[in-house]
């Protein structure tokens, strides 16, 4: 049977939805100027369309002072840390806080164990603005390790209880792999919080199960979009032939030339949009082979 499937959980998650949808709000409020700190997402179209709108996006704390005359700044789903939430403040900014919730739970989490003097372990990537926030809410010793390598270079206090959380957008599995080697380290002094995103570990184990029976798969979104990556990843160990494409334009369907069945998913940044015209592009181009 020849057939493109589509995984139900492919594109806009709840935060990444929830916090586009307010930058847009405002711009229709005509409240400019309105800022972002850092793209609102990892897609380069909306992010280019709210330009277009006279959104602008701050890179960096250097950026952030030197905003003179007010106006509005959005706290993407990625959140910030304390600082930065303290500098926007004192810049006389509006704040619009679109931390996505589940991120918002990680840094209450934070905040909590640290200030009882627990030493904080956060299982992702070090570079990610996600973790960058989440590091920010800590006042205690913090650690922030994605592999075994990094977990044997630092030095964990054993006589101290450590509270480990994860990055949103981490592997599951992964997580509690290194769950399990860090409890060894620290003489299991430590509480595992289970703070990896539902919608992440559906949009996973649905995209493995669905690349484990397509020729071909598809992987749709932004080449910065972390959890996108890890879609890939998985997708790639279940089927070889998985391509990785921010939009139709970087389809190449001679690519699907031989192929029976194609699977695609789509990261938490991709705009519906984008995926339909792949999944039509796909659909025709299937149908046409056979």
């Amino acid at each position: 049977m020849n057939e493109v499937k589509l995984a139900k959980t492919a594109g806009f998650c709840f935060g990444v939805e929830r916090a586009v949808n307010m930058v847009y709000e405002e711009v229709n409020k005509g409240n400019l100027p309105i800022f972002t700190y850092g793209p609102i997402i990892h897609n380069e179209n909306v992010v280019s369309d709210l330009e277009k709108k006279g959104v602008i996006v701050i890179n960096n704390v250097t950026e952030l002072k030197e905003i003179r005359d007010g106006g509005t700044i959005i706290i993407r789903s990625h959140g910030v840390s304390k600082e930065i939430y303290n500098i926007m403040s004192e810049q006389g900014l509006t704040i619009i806080d679109a931390t996505c919730p589940f991120v918002k739970k990680i840094h209450n989490i934070v905040s909590e164990h640290s200030k009882k003097g627990e030493s904080i372990i956060i299982i992702g990537n070090k570079d990610h603005p996600e973790v960058e926030g989440i590091k920010g809410w800590s006042v205690s010793k913090t650690y922030v390790v994605e592999n075994e390598s990094e977990i044997e270079q630092c030095d964990f206090d054993v006589n101290s209880m450590h509270c480990i959380v994860a990055q949103t957008t981490f592997n599951y599995k992964k997580f509690k792999e290194l769950v399990e080697i860090i409890a060894k380290k620290v003489y299991n002094s430590y509480v595992a919080e289970k703070t990896i995103c539902n919608a992440t570990e559906l949009r996973q184990t649905e995209a493995k199960s669905l690349a484990s029976k397509s020729d071909a798969m598809i992987v749709i979104g932004g080449r910065h979009s972390s959890n996108t990556q890890k879609l890939y990843d998985i997708c790639q160990k279940e089927c070889k032939n998985t391509l990785f494409i921010q939009t139709i334009n970087d389809l190449k369907l001679d690519d699907l030339s031989s192929v029976r069945s194609v699977g695609i998913t789509a990261g938490a940044s991709t705009p519906n949009i984008i995926i339909e015209e792949v999944w039509q592009a796909c659909q025709k181009k299937i149908l046409r082979n056979y």
